[in-house]
């Protein structure tokens, strides 16, 4: 039923009517639309791109812009060019899935039970030692920078839950509560001291935002929106509980999860989630 069909707000330039944007972000946009398409399916992995002058011609836009924007997808381990044989997609277990374009295109299409599953495997290896080093590491400040974000979770969640029907995810409201709790969990990897932690924020962020469409889709209570399991978190770390951080966090991410797939599974009926 259309009521219950997952609505995705897809970026600036995938709204402009001919699909690619001014001349100044051709090649972004050739990555852009490409990468959709791969994503979306309608170029699977092991097919080859179409000749470079259809290319051309289909998407209105220069050879430099587009061996530019091929550039962009290969160095997302999305494509690679074979001489005689064009260029070719690579096969899934070679994209960079921690790229917050790759993220994004995955987040538009219907969500999975694979998708999801996979989402919140990758962040139950890394968040809870994470955190366990941030409540071995913190400073002041930044178990200060780790508490307002989680006020700003309590403050956005009321505001939420106050909004009568919860007929979409397009609601100013939402979109502050997925940005509280994308910076708590940011925060936190922040406080380890490790700068290679960071990459994970893309992968934190898609995760929040699939399990806030699914969960406006059914009708459910967020499953990121348990500010008891943020706060257990919060004062472990304060508290400076390496065991106790790492406990907190994995009850966070195991609830989120469950949460998740709970959803997926009301989900399916309606929209075809497969």
């Amino acid at each position: 039923m259309s009521d219950n069909k997952v609505h995705v707000k897809r970026p600036r330039t995938a709204r402009r009517a001919a699909g690619l944007g001014s001349a100044t972000n051709r090649s972004d946009d050739v990555a852009e639309t490409i990468g959709r398409r791969i994503v979306g399916g309608q170029t699977p992995s092991g097919s080859t791109l179409p000749p470079e002058l259809e290319l051309c011609a289909s998407l209105g836009v220069s050879r430099a812009a587009l061996r530019e924007g091929f550039r962009l997808l290969a160095a997302k381990g999305m494509i690679v060019g074979r001489r005689k044989l064009g260029t070719i997609v690579r096969p899934l277990a070679d994209w960079n899935m921690l790229d917050a374009s790759v993220l994004a295109w995955h987040l538009e299409q219907e969500p999975s039970e694979v998708y999801i599953n996979g989402l919140f495997e990758a962040r139950m290896v890394v968040e809870p030692s994470a955190a366990a080093l941030a409540a071995r590491r913190a400073t002041s400040e930044e178990v200060a920078r780790i508490a307002a974000a989680y006020h700003d979770m309590a403050v956005a969640q009321a505001a939420a839950m106050d909004r009568v029907p919860r007929d979409s995810e397009d609601h100013d409201e939402t979109a502050r509560t997925v940005a509280a709790d994308l910076r708590f969990h940011q925060a936190v990897l922040a406080a380890t001291g490790n700068y290679f932690l960071s990459s994970f924020v893309a992968l934190i962020g898609s995760s929040l935002r699939a399990s806030f469409r699914l969960n406006w889709l059914t009708q459910s209570s967020a499953p990121e929106l348990s500010l008891g399991r943020h706060e257990a978190v919060l004062e472990a770390i304060r508290a400076r509980s390496e065991d106790g951080a790492r406990e907190a966090m994995q009850v966070l991410l195991d609830t989120a999860a469950e949460d998740a797939r709970q959803a997926l599974v009301k989900a399916r009926p309606a929209v075809g989630v497969s």
